[in-house]
């Protein structure tokens, strides 16, 4: 699979208007989390070989997955990510799966391998984040190429030195906030 090259689709429209209702609230750092999304949806939709019947919970869940640090100016983001995308799934009656949508937020910064329900779509999900998150120094099987090429379509925009600032605005300090973060949503 890391050899074959990754499909990028540059128009998600579901992603427009998941995060449309969220724009003001996310501010600048807007385009920077937008691309972000797209990235990881780009991801995860390789390792889960474009799969459509699930494309639609994956771009879901990949939108909210991490809206909390916006939404409820927290560090300890992946529980109010989660809540907000039940309620809108149930609001908008969107029909989706919420243990899978919670999953996803929930696991997607695991250091190990997920094991457990929905593990074929919770693991796509959680190594895409990996790969993007670390600007992809770790590409959990993903090629340098495939990498280069999501990043080129999908610009950084500032993405990563937004958590950076997020981290010292709502820690105090990038160090304490990074330690906060780190307790608060990294799991075993």
């Amino acid at each position: 699979m890391s050899n074959s090259a990754i499909q990028i689709k540059t128009d998600r429209p579901r992603i427009e208007e998941l995060l449309a209702p969220y724009r003001d609230v996310i501010g600048d750092d807007y385009t920077g989390y937008r691309n972000h999304v797209l990235r990881t949806v780009t991801y995860a939709m390789y390792f889960l070989d474009s799969d459509l019947d699930v494309e639609p919970t994956v771009e879901t869940a990949l939108a909210y997955h991490d809206i909390g640090l916006w939404t409820d100016r927290e560090l300890a983001y992946l529980e109010p990510s989660e809540a907000i995308v039940v309620a809108d799934n149930e609001k908008h009656g969107w029909g989706l799966d919420p243990d899978l949508l919670q999953g996803i937020i929930h696991w997607h910064h695991k250091i190990f391998r997920y094991r457990g329900p929905h593990e074929r779509v919770i693991e796509a999900c959680r190594k895409s984040d990996w790969i993007d998150a670390s600007m992809g120094w770790i590409r959990k099987g993903m090629s340098r190429s495939n990498v280069a090429a999501v990043e080129a379509a999908f610009p950084n925009e500032g993405f990563h030195k937004s958590l950076l600032r997020l981290a010292k605005d709502y820690g105090g300090s990038t160090i304490v906030g990074g330690m906060r973060v780190t307790r608060s949503i990294v799991k075993w």
